[in-house]
């Protein structure tokens, strides 16, 4: 227990201030117009037919924070709160969204190799707490630690998809910023560029205090496994 509350809890109280100040950004940003006017999804098109990406599709879905990429469909998702917004924050959201589209179209590493590794993840994941369960009670009563095992490597694998999670994210939000910088008819002030780099960067920490979450859950349940195989 102790080694859980030495790994565990001090991410769980880093990761409540950044959603917290993530969601306190976005709503603060969302109240805020931008100049040109544009909503989320004229801010999506410009810049998908600026990239020379015409086989993207923007769409509204249900929800808040649900914006995604789906290069399966080939789809930018915008919550219908960016969608239809034209605040600084709807801009830079659809912006980071298109950020992914061209990450798709020019075939950049970091997102083929997150694609590649969904599936595998998604049933990882999907299976995880079951094994992880079954696995800490047969090590209880002294029995075969195989299935702790193959829930560690399990977690492994779900870490090392939140760390590779991370350029793709930073490069998508990098790629938005600098086309918002360089488009005056759609962010027509520094101060909008400094506020959508903000917002950004919130959303991108939320990304980091997962990896660093994974990797601690991780180091618990491995340190739980290779302490009970030295006994």
């Amino acid at each position: 227990m102790g080694v859980y509350l030495i790994l565990i809890i001090p991410v769980l109280l880093l990761s409540m201030f950044v959603q917290w100040r993530f969601r306190n950004k976005f709503s603060q940003y969302a109240e805020m117009q931008i100049s040109s006017g544009l909503s989320g999804k004229e801010v999506a098109e410009r810049m998908l037919h600026d990239n020379e990406i015409y086989d993207v599709k923007v769409m509204s879905t249900e929800g808040q924070l649900t914006d995604h990429y789906n290069p399966s469909d080939r789809t930018v998702n915008l919550s219908t709160d960016v969608y239809y917004s034209r605040s600084v924050a709807a801009a830079a959201v659809a912006a980071h969204e298109c950020g992914h589209a061209v990450q798709h179209a020019k075939s950049y590493s970091w997102l083929n190799l997150r694609s590649t590794m969904v599936p595998l993840v998604s049933i990882s994941s999907n299976l995880l707490q079951w094994v992880l369960l079954i696995g800490v009670m047969l090590l209880v009563v002294n029995v075969t630690p195989i299935v702790l095992a193959i829930a560690v490597l399990g977690l492994a694998l779900v870490t090392v998809f939140s760390i590779i999670t991370l350029p793709v994210e930073f490069d998508a939000s990098n790629r938005a910023l600098a086309w918002l910088k360089n488009n005056q008819g759609v962010m027509q002030t520094e101060e909008e560029n400094r506020q959508a780099k903000d917002a950004l960067w919130w959303a991108a920490m939320t990304y980091v205090v997962a990896a660093v979450g994974a990797l601690a859950n991780l180091l618990y349940y491995a340190s739980m496994l290779f302490g009970r195989s030295r006994d």
